[in-house]
C-alpha cells in the first residue's frame, strides 16, 4: 500500500500530475539506469575496451523487463547496495562471459548522477512547455482587462487605481524570467559523469575522457570539465529556480485567494456544478485549489533550501548528502509541475468581475485619487502646500465618512480654486491609471515577441 500522498490511489491527483509521477516513477527510474550501463558499454566496445559481442549483449540484456525483481529486492537487503543487484541481475541473463564487462571501470555514482540527469532533462523539458503555456494564458488575460480598472494595494491598504491587466502583466514578466531562466542553466544543467571513483579515470585509463565523450554523446548529455560528484550546484540551481517557479505560483494564488473575499469579491475560482465548498456550510464557494498551490509551494521551497545544504559535501564524495536528492528531485519536480498546472488551470476559469473592482474603487469616498488631487492643487499653490490641505481634507473625509469631493469643495483654502465639476472630474478614479494599458501591451508584447522568435 501506498504511504506517501504522491502514490496514493485516492489523493495522489490533489499533490501531483500523472505525466511527471509517471516521469518519476520507479520502474522509469530503473530503466534510466541501465540505459547508463548500455551507453557505457556501446562507448566502451566502439574504443576496444570490452568486445562488440558482449556490448550488444548487454545493451539487448539491460531491460528492466527481463529482470527478477524480487531477486534484485532481496539482494538489495542482503548486499545493501542499491546499484550492485541490478549489474548482477543483468549479469546473470546475459549469454556467455558478456556480462562481465558490464559498468567496466564506471563508479556507482557515474552511473546514478548520469540518470538523474536523464530524468531531470525530461522533467525540464515539461516545466518549460507549461511555463510557456502558463504565459501565453497570462498574456491573453492582461490583453483582456489591459483597461479594467482597479485599486491598487500597497501594504493592504488601497493606494492609486491600477488595471487587472496591468496586475496580471506584472506575473506575466515574473513567469518570463523563470523561462529565462531554465533556457540559460540549460548547458550546464543536462550534464552527465563518468569518469571512475573519484573521477580521475584511472580506472578508464588514457581512454577515460573519450569514454565519458561517447557516453554523454549517446544519452543527449553534456560532458563535464571536470568530475562533479562533490559539487552538487547544478541540481541546487534547478531547484532552486523550481522553488521559484512555484513560489510565483503561489503568489498568484494568494493574490486570487484575497481578492476571493467575501468583502472584496473581485475574482472567483470558476466553480462547477456540483462542486463542495463545505462539509457544514452549504453555501460557501472556496478557494481550495488556491489554497492547495500556496500548500505545495511550500513543500518545494523547503526542497530547494535541503538541496542548498546537500551542497556542502565531503572530501572527493559523500553519500550521506547524495542519497538526498533521490528525494529531493523527484519530489520538487512533481510539486512544481502540479502547482503550474493547477495554477493556470484557476487563471483560465477565474471569474473577473468587473463591476465589483469599480465598486471597491469608490469605497474610500474619493480617498483614493487624493495624489492627483494633489498635483492638481499643486498646480495652483504649490506642492507643499497642496501636500498639507489634501492631508487635511483626507483626514477629515476619513473621520466623518464623507466624500473628499464635499470637503475639499467646502474648504476655504480650495472652494474658490475649483469648480464642483472640475474637482468631480478629478476624483473619477478610472481617469487615473496612468500607463497601466500602455505598459501592459508593452510586456504583453515583449512576450508575443519571444514566443514568434522560438517557433
Amino acid at each position: 500500500m501506498a504511504s506517501h500522498m504522491i502514490d496514493q490511489f485516492f489523493f495522489n491527483h490533489i499533490v501531483s500530475n500523472e505525466e511527471m509521477r509517471n516521469l518519476f516513477e520507479e520502474d522509469n527510474a530503473v530503466q534510466n539506469l541501465l540505459d547508463v550501463e548500455a551507453a557505457l558499454a556501446r562507448a566502451e566496445a566502439k574504443l576496444g575496451m570490452i568486445p562488440q559481442y558482449a556490448a550488444d549483449e548487454i545493451c539487448k540484456k539491460a531491460k528492466l523487463e527481463y529482470l527478477d525483481r524480487n531477486k534484485i529486492k532481496a539482494d538489495i537487503l542482503r548486499l545493501e547496495h542499491s546499484l550492485m543487484p541490478f549489474i548482477k541481475a543483468v549479469q546473470s541473463i546475459c549469454e556467455g562471459d558478456a556480462g562481465e564487462f558490464i559498468h567496466f571501470g564506471a563508479t556507482t555514482q557515474d552511473i546514478r548522477d548520469t540518470a538523474m540527469a536523464l530524468n531531470i532533462k525530461k522533467a525540464r523539458e515539461i516545466i518549460y512547455k507549461d511555463l510557456n503555456e502558463m504565459c501565453k494564458v497570462l498574456a491573453d488575460m492582461s490583453i483582456k482587462h489591459k483597461d479594467t480598472a482597479m485599486a491598487g494595494r500597497t501594504h493592504g491598504q488601497q493606494a492609486l487605481p491600477i488595471t487587472f491587466g496591468y496586475k496580471a502583466a506584472v506575473w506575466l514578466d515574473e513567469m518570463q524570467r523563470h523561462v529565462e531562466r531554465l533556457e540559460e542553466t540549460k548547458d550546464r544543467l543536462l550534464v552527465g559523469n563518468m569518469n571512475g571513483g573519484v573521477g580521475t579515470f584511472a580506472s578508464f585509463g588514457e581512454s577515460g575522457p573519450e569514454v565519458e565523450r561517447l557516453v554523454m554523446e549517446d544519452l543527449g548529455l553534456n560532458v563535464p570539465n571536470i568530475c562533479w560528484q562533490a559539487s552538487r550546484d547544478r541540481f541546487a540551481e534547478f531547484l532552486s529556480i523550481l522553488a521559484m517557479i512555484a513560489s510565483t505560483c503561489s503568489k498568484i494564488s494568494n493574490e486570487i485567494y484575497n481578492m476571493q473575499a467575501t468583502e472584496v469579491n473581485e475574482v472567483a475560482e470558476g466553480f462547477k456544478k456540483g462542486q463542495l465548498g463545505s462539509s457544514t456550510m452549504p453555501h460557501k464557494r472556496n478557494p481550495e485549489t488556491c489554497e492547495s498551490v500556496m500548500s505545495i509551494a511550500k513543500i518545494a521551497r523547503s526542497n530547494a533550501n535541503v538541496m542548498l545544504q546537500v551542497m556542502e559535501t565531503e572530501h572527493e564524495r559523500d553519500g550521506s548528502m547524495w542519497r538526498t536528492e533521490w528525494i529531493l528531485i523527484p519530489e520538487t519536480c512533481i510539486y512544481t509541475s502540479y502547482v503550474l498546472r493547477l495554477c493556470m488551470g484557476i487563471l483560465e476559469r477565474l471569474d473577473v468581475k468587473q463591476e465589483n473592482m469599480l465598486k471597491n474603487l469608490n469605497i474610500l469616498n474619493g480617498l483614493i485619487i487624493s495624489e492627483k488631487v494633489m498635483f492638481a492643487i499643486s498646480d495652483k499653490l504649490g506642492k507643499q502646500t497642496a501636500h498639507t490641505i489634501v492631508y487635511e481634507t483626507s483626514m477629515r473625509a476619513y473621520e466623518e465618512n464623507r466624500k473628499l469631493s464635499e470637503v475639499i469643495a467646502e474648504d476655504p483654502r480650495t472652494r474658490d480654486v475649483f469648480t464642483k465639476e472640475e474637482i468631480d472630474e478629478l476624483l473619477d478614479p478610472t481617469k487615473y491609471v496612468g500607463l497601466s494599458a500602455e505598459i501592459t501591451k508593452s510586456v504583453v508584447k515583449a512576450w508575443n515577441d519571444r514566443a514568434v522568435k522560438e517557433r
